[in-house]
Formats: C-alpha cells, structure tokens, sequence
C-alpha cells in the first residue's frame, strides 16, 4: 500500500494570530509543537517572519508577528521532525533579516503576494531558495483573480525556482467544482511544481475544499487546531489527521491540545462557522465587515448586514442613517 504523499501544514500560530493578534505565550507555542510533533504533524507554521520596522502596530503585536532567529532558538531549542515554517509578506521583511537556513530554526518560508505581485514575490522566493530554505508560492485571493492575469503568472512562475505553489481560497467562498477546476488549471500550466491548498471556512467547506484537493494530487494541505484561524478559521487540522488514508498521523496528541489549549482559549477569542462570515463567504468578499460586525454592538444583526452588502445604495442613503 502507497504511503499518502500529503502532509499538513500547521498554521494555528500563524492564522491563529490573526484573531488575537499572536498573543500566545511561549509555553503555548511550545506545547502545540511538542503535541504536533507527536501527532506526526509535517510542519508548524510559527509565525510571520515580516520585519518590525515595516509594519504597523508592529510593538502591540505578539513576537510571533515577526519571528527573531534567537528568540525561536530558545522556544524550540530541541527541534523534532516536525520541520518549522515561517509566511512573509510583499512589502513587509526586509531580506537581510533571514539568515542563511542552516543558522536558522526555520526549514520553510512561504511568500504570500496578489497577483499583481507575483514577479516581486518570486524575487523574495529565489533569494529564499538561495540561502537553502523550501519555499512556497501562496496568491492570495484566487476568486477574484481575471484568467488573463493568472495566465500572465504562471509563465513566470514555471521558470521559477519555487518548490511549492498554493491555491488560497481566501474569502472561504469557493466549493468543490471550483476547487476541482483551479487544481486541474494549476496541474496543466504548472506541471513542473507541487501544490499546496489553504481554505477557509465561511461556508462549512474548508475540510471538504481540503480533502478534494488532496485527492487530486495536492500534497501540502494547510490547517490549524481547532480549526483557529482569521474570521471563520481553517479547515481543522485533527480532521485530517484523522481522516487521511495511509499516513502515520496521530490524533490523540491533537485532542490533547484541543483539550489543554485551544477550549481555554476559545472562551476568550472567537473565531469559526459563523453567519456573517457566511454572507461575506457567499458573496465572494473579504470578511473585514463581518469582523467588524462581531466586534459591534449589532454583531447578530445578520439581515442588517445582509442587506447592506447586497444593497450599497442603503449605506449612502440618509433615510437609513
């Protein structure tokens, strides 16, 4: 029997971060790797490796916004096999921030762009591949990209030295026919690389999103415990561990994790299936308004904001102030 070529990529700390502005303890982060380590778990995302000086609100925000090579030193100081990975992002690292890999605690670096930044992101990737990391491609936002520009991409990235490159559903609004036509698309144009997919759950179909694509051969599948993750959060990662066929995870240390980690948090932070991130899912749109919602006093007032996003006119309207 094959062993199942996939493996999962952890991004609780990473996305996770996105809902508590990476306000994790050290020892947190340290009992989520040592418990994902034990599950057999491929990688840990642990954070950003953007550089302070380039980014906003950078000293209210958790260390894992902006990972510093020493500082990772002495939080994982005994690295398992779960290899650990790091997301950069256009306009925000500053090359001569990232050591060379074998000083570095990190194995991978993603680089996450648009699409109109597809030449300046495979720029970052070439130097990252230089200095010995693995590196992904992540285009962010697919639903919304025009197949003249994704055509444009793909010539340049065939060229490219990039291990891996992502499909991103990043507004949780695609199903399965959609997941199906961008895997086959990626297949076709970029024959020379591997695939990676990264789902949200605004409707519910992040594992199923996640298990299609596998199936057709994509080998890199994000997730995170518990499912924590920006909005709706991400397709969950003891779901895969659980389900995928042939592989050597282990669920038991993930619903430790659950267990000790993640329900005490959840009381504090929210995140997951929930109706506004629905209606944002639904219409194709970044969930930015429905965060806001939650964040408001009206934050159940669903048909409110149903109608204000299907209806524009209504918030220019002085009758409806």
């Amino acid at each position: 029997m094959k062993t199942n070529p996939c493996k999962i990529v952890d991004c609780t700390i990473r996305d996770g971060g996105l809902v508590n502005n990476w306000d994790f303890s050290v020892e947190f982060v340290q009992t989520l790797y040592a418990g994902l380590n034990e599950a057999g778990v491929d990688y840990m995302e642990i954070g950003y490796k953007n550089s302070p000086k380039l980014l906003k609100g950078a000293d209210s925000a958790g260390p894992w916004r902006f990972l510093d090579d020493s500082f990772l030193r002495e939080v994982i100081p005994q690295k398992g096999k779960t290899k650990l990975s790091a997301l950069v992002d256009i306009g925000r690292v500053d090359e001569n921030d990232i050591l060379p890999r074998e000083e570095s605690m990190l194995d991978l670096i993603r680089v996450a762009c648009y699409i109109k930044d597809v030449d300046k992101a495979l720029e970052l990737v070439q130097t990252f591949h230089e200095r010995g990391y693995e590196t992904t491609l992540n285009i962010m936002a697919l639903s919304n990209v025009m197949e003249n520009e994704l055509l444009e991409a793909f010539e340049m990235i065939r060229e490219s030295v990039v291990d891996v490159v992502y499909i991103v559903d990043s507004y949780g609004s695609l199903d399965h026919k959609d997941m199906e036509y961008l895997v086959e698309k990626f297949k076709k144009h970029l024959p020379n690389k591997r695939l990676g997919v990264h789902t949200h759950n605004n409707m519910q179909l992040a594992f199923s999103n996640t298990l299609t694509a596998a199936e057709l051969g994509v080998e890199l599948l994000d997730a995170s415990v518990y499912g924590m993750g920006r909005a709706a959060g991400n397709c969950p990662t003891e779901l895969l561990v659980t389900h995928l066929k042939n592989t050597h995870y282990n669920l038991r240390p993930v619903l430790d994790l659950i267990e000790r980690l993640m329900i005490p948090l959840r009381e504090k932070e929210e995140w997951g299936y929930l109706i506004p991130y629905m209606v944002t899912g639904t219409l194709g749109e970044h969930p930015r308004s429905a965060m806001a919602l939650r964040a408001s006093e009206d934050k159940d007032k669903y048909v409110d904001f149903y109608d204000k996003l299907t209806t524009p006119e209504v918030n220019f309207d002085p009758k409806h102030k």
